[in-house]
Formats: structure tokens, sequence, C-alpha cells
């Protein structure tokens, strides 16, 4: 059963996105998100700075925004560099405001947002290129950025939680070394025969229907979808990869392919704690305010950032 706390919220985010025309596209979805997203936001954390950079995408001849989330000083601090989610084709640092800083805050860490390339304009692996980069520049100017070079890991939130994924598979054996990967409800492969697509065919909040859809604009090319860096789960290997928070949601499409890769992780010896979500639905970080349990869960993924740089 879902937690009846959610049903509220279910309710006021059915109605916020009423008022989409029927038929509209990613840019259409785009603009409506950020109204829904700003009308809906949790009041800014007291004490958490907000600024702006943009980082150069390597041979691309363009540039990708992050919005730095910081608690007071530049003391260096440890950092968690985030990928929102939405589908590869949706949603910014803005979108995911009130997560990104309500990270910052409960765990008196820097948080890089990143407003990476969207799909369909920018297909795979335009938005894990964008990623790569950021995580480059966040080494590399860790000190200006009052960063703990020491201390970077990587997270996000259903596709976000896919290109943060993939970053670890990027930058294993590098010297740009992720400590750890906080994985909100994450998309890691294509499949939709699980259980939970069964169970959860009709969402809430995502349906499996709609899912050929998204998955053909992210990667269009059939053959990518089988690219472990679209796909993190169809790595070869995934030993070597750093420690991992995975969050899945009981009432969640997504769920059986997080518990997958938390097996997979667990497998190839890298430490995990996975959070099963009971009575919980795809992208419940945005339901803090609606839900006590909720709150719990994100206070539980804090608390696990915070011992991992200790």
């Amino acid at each position: 059963m879902i937690h009846p706390d959610l049903l509220r919220y279910l309710a006021d985010w059915t109605q916020a996105w009423a008022s989409l025309p029927p038929g509209a596209g990613p840019k259409e979805r785009r603009a409506h998100f950020e109204i829904v997203a700003a009308a809906m936001r949790a009041p800014h954390p007291s004490g958490i700075e907000t600024e702006e950079h943009h980082v150069d995408v390597g041979g691309a001849g363009r540039q990708v925004r992050v919005r730095i989330f910081r608690p007071g000083d530049r003391v260096p601090r440890p950092a968690l560099i985030y990928m929102h989610g939405g589908a590869f084709m949706q949603g910014s640092p803005e979108t995911h405001w009130e997560i990104t800083a309500g990270i910052a805050a409960a765990s008196d860490q820097v948080v890089i947002s990143v407003d990476y390339a969207l799909a369909p304009e920018h297909p795979f692996p335009a938005a894990v290129n964008d990623c790569s980069a950021v995580v480059r520049w966040c080494f590399e100017k860790a000190a200006d950025l009052g960063l703990r070079r020491d201390a970077i890991a990587i997270g996000g939130d259903s596709a976000g939680a896919n290109l943060a994924a993939a970053q670890t598979l990027v930058f294993r054996g590098t010297d740009y070394v992720l400590r750890g990967q906080l994985l909100a409800y994450p998309g890691v492969d294509f499949r939709l025969d699980r259980d939970s697509h069964r169970e959860n065919f009709d969402g809430p909040i995502i349906s499996v229907a709609a899912m050929p859809r998204v998955n053909a604009m992210y990667c269009p090319n059939p053959r990518d979808r089988n690219n472990p860096l679209a796909a993190p789960l169809l790595a070869e290997s995934h030993a070597g990869l750093p420690p991992a928070f995975i969050a899945v949601a009981e009432h969640d499409p997504l769920r059986d392919e997080g518990v997958a890769y938390a097996e997979a992780l667990r497998e190839a010896g890298v430490p995990v704690e996975l959070d099963r979500g009971a009575g919980l639905i795809h992208g419940y970080l945005r339901a803090m305010t609606y839900c006590s349990e909720v709150q719990s869960r994100f206070d539980r993924m804090c608390r696990w950032l915070r011992t991992l740089h200790a």
C-alpha cells in the first residue's frame, strides 16, 4: 500500500500537471516542469549559499551550467556531484533545488547540481559527456571551489542516477577517485519485463507504457541501449566501483532494476546500503514536506553521505 501521506502529494502533483496540453512535447514539458517545481518547492534552508558556474565540455564547443549549493564559508568540504531526474528530457538544477539544497544542509557538504544536455535534441552520450566534464572540473578546481579533492562523491535520482552510475564506470581506475555513489530510484538498463514493471505498470508518476518513447529519445540507436554507459547494469564487471547507497521505492516500475544493480555491486565486492522504500513511489524525494517517512529516508541518505568521508 502506498503510504497514505503521499496521496495528498500525488493529488497536488496530478493537478499541477493537468494544465499541460495533451500531446505536449519535450520543450513544453520542460517549461511546465519548471513552473510546477517552483510552485511546489520547499523553503530554501537557512545558511545555504548558491552560485552558478559554466564548465567547458572538451571538444564539444559548448558549456554545461552547474549550480553549487554551499553551507556557509568556503572551508574545504566533502562534495556531492548531483544529476537531476527527468527521463533524460526535462528537469534542471532548479527543478531539483530543494533536494540538492537539502542535501547540502543536512550533510554539511557542497552539492554541485549539473544542468546536463537533454534529449531528444542531445541524445546519448551527450549527457554522459557533460557530466564527465563536470567531474573533471570539480577535481581540477577543487581548491578554488572549496572542495576536498579526496572526498568527492556522485549521485542523482532516476535518470540522473543512471548518469551518476555511468560516471563511476567512466572514472574507475583513474586519478579522479569518486568516493561514493548515491542513487535514488535509478534506471540502470532498458528492460521492461521485471515484476516491478508489471506490478506498477501505470505508475504512479511514471508509466511503463511511456518508457519505450523515452528510451528512444535518449538512445535513438538501439545498439546504444546495450552500452554500459547508457545501461550501467550491463557492465562486464562492477568491481572496483565506489561504495553505494541505493534507494528504491516499493511502488515504482524501476524498483527491481535498482535492486538488481545493488546485487551486482555486492557480487563484485562493492559495499552497498540498499533502502527498499516500503510504501514509497518513484520521485518520492520531492514529497519531503508531505510525508515524514520520506523525510526519514532522506535523512538516512544524508547520514550515509556524512559517514562516507568520516
